[in-house]
């Protein structure tokens, strides 16, 4: 079955795959007019929101903690919804599979590896153990930073010692990358039947992360204690995900924005906070409002206008903080704190964009057409 997507969209290619062959994925080629939206100023919004959350939570600044900690864990979940239908779209807009992962980790890792390096680097010019840091340069560069999160003589003392607490969503990004050809290939196979197939893989995430959640599947002596841990990995974030790409494939009908969308989402939200037994809910309702908000008529928000800096606050924010309060800023001088870290944190994402994410993409990219400086 043969589908499309979006204003103006058209089936490109002859209908073959991205995989650039017709008899093997059969996802069709599409090429769509993009639709003014506000995904990147909630992209920004809910960047802003873990970065004040992060803030309170290492600054131990003691007000709304909990709060917020909630606040940033929806808004993490924004960030996967987001990412499903921008990055299904992306996929169904490109003619060959290198050309996906090209874009993919044009995107993604330039910015990635240099957030690595630099912290690496000074503690190597500061004198620090060079096995500890190859074995963090080594661990973080291919996303697997639980296994090396601290850098020699880096935040000791501190109540949480990593260098950057935001990067574990980074892995569970990539991964999603990763099997964006298989889901492809198995909504496109799926036919008349793929809201089923929607529908039970998103039934089969929240199954996962509730499982390990409250401990009722078991596991392995040496893997003891890390239940919560794994629940949060990507089987159990589909869910958002494959609410982002029900978004892609809903996208013509998600543009109507009906009030009905945002009062029902809301509530969905609002009831997998009261209730905890109905937190499999929220990926739904968070979808609905991410919906309304995207396309609700009005002023676009042009959240980029001097550059996409919503991955780069989200990637800079952490060893910003960490710093502050190795210095004894947060101890002293709170609102100075405060301040600086916000200032430096949009700095260093504009300086990131500007010298490494925008030159790294190709010129065609959205990311750069959205940009007007």
């Amino acid at each position: 079955e043969r589908y499309t997507a979006g204003s103006g969209a058209r089936i490109g290619n002859g209908g073959k795959c991205a995989f650039g062959g017709d008899t093997f994925w059969r996802v069709p080629y599409v090429t769509q007019t993009w639709t003014p939206n506000r995904f990147d100023f909630l992209r920004l919004a809910f960047s802003c929101v873990v970065l004040l959350y992060h803030m309170v939570a290492l600054a131990k600044l003691g007000f709304y903690e909990s709060a917020l900690a909630e606040f940033g864990k929806i808004c993490i979940q924004g960030f996967f919804i987001i990412s499903g239908a921008l990055v299904y779209g992306s996929y169904t807009r490109t003619p060959s599979l290198g050309q996906y992962f090209e874009k993919r980790i044009r995107r993604i890792y330039p910015a990635y590896a240099v957030i690595i390096l630099v912290p690496a680097l000074i503690c190597f010019f500061m004198g620090g153990n060079l096995i500890g840091i190859l074995k963090y340069v080594s661990a973080n560069l291919v996303f697997m930073n639980f296994l090396a999160p601290t850098l020699p003589g880096f935040f000791v003392g501190h109540d949480f010692t990593a260098v950057n607490g935001a990067l574990w969503t980074l892995k569970i990004e990539f991964m999603f990358y990763l099997i964006v050809p298989l889901l492809a290939f198995m909504i496109a196979k799926a036919g008349k039947s793929r809201w089923t197939l929607i529908i039970c893989i998103y039934t089969l995430a929240e199954l996962w992360r509730y499982g390990f959640d409250q401990s009722l599947i078991p596991l392995p002596s040496f893997l003891s204690g890390y239940s919560e841990i794994i629940a949060r990995q990507l089987p159990g974030q589909m869910s958002f995900f494959v609410t982002g790409i029900a978004l892609w494939l809903l996208w013509d009908h998600a543009k109507t924005t009906r009030w009905a969308y945002v009062v029902a989402g809301s509530a969905l939200i609002g009831l997998s906070l009261i209730r905890p037994e109905f937190e499999f809910l929220r990926g739904v309702g968070l979808g609905l409002v991410i919906s309304f908000i995207a396309f609700a008529k009005g002023p676009k928000l042009n959240a980029s206008h001097w550059g996409d800096l919503s991955y780069g606050l989200y990637i800079t924010h952490f060893p910003i903080i960490q710093l502050f309060i190795s210095v004894g800023l947060f101890a002293t001088q709170p609102t100075l704190a405060i301040g600086l870290v916000i200032i430096l944190a949009f700095a260093a994402s504009f300086f990131l964009w500007h010298l490494i994410e925008k030159p790294s993409l190709h010129t065609s990219s959205h990311y750069r057409k959205t940009v007007t400086v």
